[in-house]
């Protein structure tokens, strides 16, 4: 249990500059302290003991902020950066050294039943305000970025931005999608004009064609 817990201060001193001991994390980061809660709280919720794994992480909760649930699977290394407003679902699933901002949300739609929560790759980091909702996966080594909304999944390596979310890079490599050029995309406004100039012109020329018979009719009578 003691090299497990090295293990979490070492990769929270990995990735975090601000960092300056082990003690200071040990003593004052409320994210390690979350971890560090959940893993107790879900070894009750393994055991049949639900009750007390639910007060486990609510008083965490109460302490940190940062709300997991007893029943979701994380792996090693979970680093959860200042960590305020941070929801973790039951049936998520997080991989190995993975990294989330604050107000973080892995969740559900409400739709779904059963496994209704993300999956996390190893080594996904997740930024501030980004949510992440209903049971797909997010590939490893791939990055959700600030306060995008991801409702499907995402493949490995890749990097998801917007509301909802799309894949911007995959591999280092920028991806051509089509739905997120602003400049190119057709104007909705002038797309309607045209098809009402259109409309006008023909009702015009039907007018006018009218007129030319009922004229031709009079003609034919005098």
């Amino acid at each position: 249990m003691f090299d497990k817990l090295k293990a979490e201060i070492a990769s929270i001193k990995a990735r975090d500059p601000a960092v300056r001991s082990a003690w200071e994390v040990l003593f004052l980061y409320p994210s390690y302290k979350a971890v560090r809660s959940y893993r107790r709280a879900h070894w009750f919720h393994t055991h049949g003991h639900k009750f007390i794994a639910r007060w486990i992480s609510q008083r965490s909760r109460h302490k940190t902020g940062i709300e997991i649930h007893p029943g979701a699977k994380i792996g090693k290394g979970l680093f959860i950066d200042h960590g305020a407003g941070v929801v973790i679902g039951e049936t998520t699933e997080i991989g190995d050294n993975c990294t989330l901002y604050q107000n973080v949300t892995l969740g559900g739609t409400g739709k779904d039943v059963g496994k209704r929560h993300p999956t996390l790759g190893n080594n996904v980091m997740v930024g501030a305000g980004a949510r992440v909702l209903g049971p797909f996966k997010i590939g490893d080594n791939s990055k959700i970025a600030a306060n995008a909304v991801v409702l499907e999944e995402v493949p490995p390596n890749c990097t998801a931005v917007g509301v909802p979310a799309r894949v911007v890079r995959r591999d280092g490599v920028r991806v051509n999608n089509s739905d997120l050029d602003q400049i190119h995309i057709p104007d909705p406004v002038s797309q309607l004009i045209c098809q009402q100039q259109m409309y006008i012109d023909r009702l015009t020329a039907e007018v006018n064609k009218l007129k030319e018979e009922i004229k031709s009719l009079k003609e034919e009578k005098v």
